[in-house]
């Protein structure tokens, strides 16, 4: 099971998602948990880098909903650790 944090920024953004938005990232949460420990990502996430950002990555959650992460040091007892930064439209890409 990986272990993760929550940067403000993150915090600040999702405490402006509608309560939908809210339950479309928590699924997709889910989804992106499974698709870690096996090492694969299902398409629909669309993880994939952040275009000119060499280790921030991206994930969909909803037609117009994204979240950005990047990997800290994964521990011996969980595995990979993922720190979510920000979360909401297209327009968190300006400041990922």
């Amino acid at each position: 099971m990986p272990t993760y944090e929550r940067l403000a920024a993150f915090r600040s953004d999702y405490s402006g998602l509608t309560l939908d938005r809210r339950r479309r990232f928590r699924r997709a949460v889910e989804e992106f948990r499974a698709d870690l420990a096996s090492g694969t990502f299902r398409a629909s996430l669309r993880v994939k880098k952040v275009c000119g950002f060499k280790d921030i990555w991206e994930m969909t959650f909803a037609p117009d909903g994204r979240a950005t992460f990047h990997y800290g040091t994964p521990t011996p007892e969980f595995g990979s650790h993922v720190v979510w930064r920000r979360v909401g439209t297209h327009d968190i890409f300006g400041n990922p």
